[in-house]
């Protein structure tokens, strides 16, 4: 009777291994960094919010597949080609801004960390938090009615494409002159990427929802939608009213004070510290291991 040590190199030494060269290796890196990159793109895009939704789609077909659901099988192998357009129509807008990324972006830098230090990273600063609550206070002191979009993860490129690229640091005085009675700019909204305003004029979907009160207006109902359909955190200023609501996750939080604001903002803020010197620590640890041994 053979030993197990035995066994398992008779059986080992059946195993014919493939032969790894570096271009291999090249290989596999490179598919590794751009699964990476698409992971990234679908994180930052609604596209996250669609993917799973096809997540679920598929759980299902797994179902039919697993019980033998001959009818669903069919209709799924019919309609395979057709799924396949329309995946790529429905993730049209993400696909072109992944591309145009992909045409600016840095390929050594996102490989290769050269930041050193440590350093506050954040949406925007809190010079920002504090001109957008003096900005909506001084307006619903007046009763201007204002509609102001922030951006989180999800880009929100498509809605600030319906508008007119501003590009202009963020102050309350131009807010208010954006939101003025009479000004080519007060209609719509204005989006927000960290400390810039991008856009003005910005045309945001409609709510839906019955839930919402019916003596809420258009403007309401916008900021509750773009909420519908992506992370952001928008700030309505009642014209009727004066009152400040902020529309967040689907959800209207209304006549909030400006210390309730200030926290959403905050949290919106999302302030961490982040340690960028991981290569120069290595360095660092390499030179004095190299003292040492000196």
């Amino acid at each position: 009777m053979l030993g197990l040590d035995e066994l398992l190199v008779r059986y080992l030494s059946k195993i014919s291994l493939p032969s790894i060269g570096i271009i291999d290796v090249i290989e596999i890196a490179l598919i590794a960094f751009f699964i990476y990159q698409c992971m990234v793109w679908i994180k930052y895009t609604r596209a996250y919010t669609l993917l799973k939704g096809i997540v679920v789609v598929l759980i299902f077909l797994l179902v039919a597949y697993i019980f033998k659901m001959s009818t669903i099988l069919w209709i799924v192998g019919n309609m395979a080609s057709v799924m396949v357009i329309a995946v790529v129509i429905i993730f049209q807008p993400e696909l072109r801004k992944a591309l145009e990324q992909l045409g600016q972006k840095n390929i050594m830098a996102a490989i290769i960390p050269f930041d050193s230090g440590k350093e506050v990273e954040e949406r925007f600063t809190d010079k920002t938090v504090n001109e957008l609550i003096k900005a909506c206070f001084d307006m619903g002191e007046v009763k201007t009615g204002a509609l102001i979009v922030i951006e989180q993860n999800i880009l929100l490129t498509e809605y600030e494409r319906t508008g007119i690229t501003l590009d202009a640091v963020l102050t309350s005085q131009l807010l208010i002159n954006i939101f003025e009675h009479n000004t080519p700019l007060h209609d719509g909204a204005v989006i927000v990427r960290g400390n810039r305003i991008v856009s003005a004029t910005c045309y945001l979907p409609l709510s839906d929802n019955m839930e919402l009160s019916k003596q809420l207006g258009t403007r309401h109902r916008a900021g509750v939608g773009i909420s519908e359909v992506s992370d952001s955190v928008t700030i309505i200023v009642s014209e009727e009213t004066g009152q400040v609501s902020v529309a967040k996750g689907g959800r209207l939080m209304s006549n909030v004070n400006s210390t309730r604001l200030r926290e959403i903002l905050v949290e919106t803020q999302n302030k961490k510290i982040v340690d960028n010197s991981k290569l120069r620590q290595l360095l660092k640890g390499r030179v004095k291991h190299e003292e040492e041994t000196d």
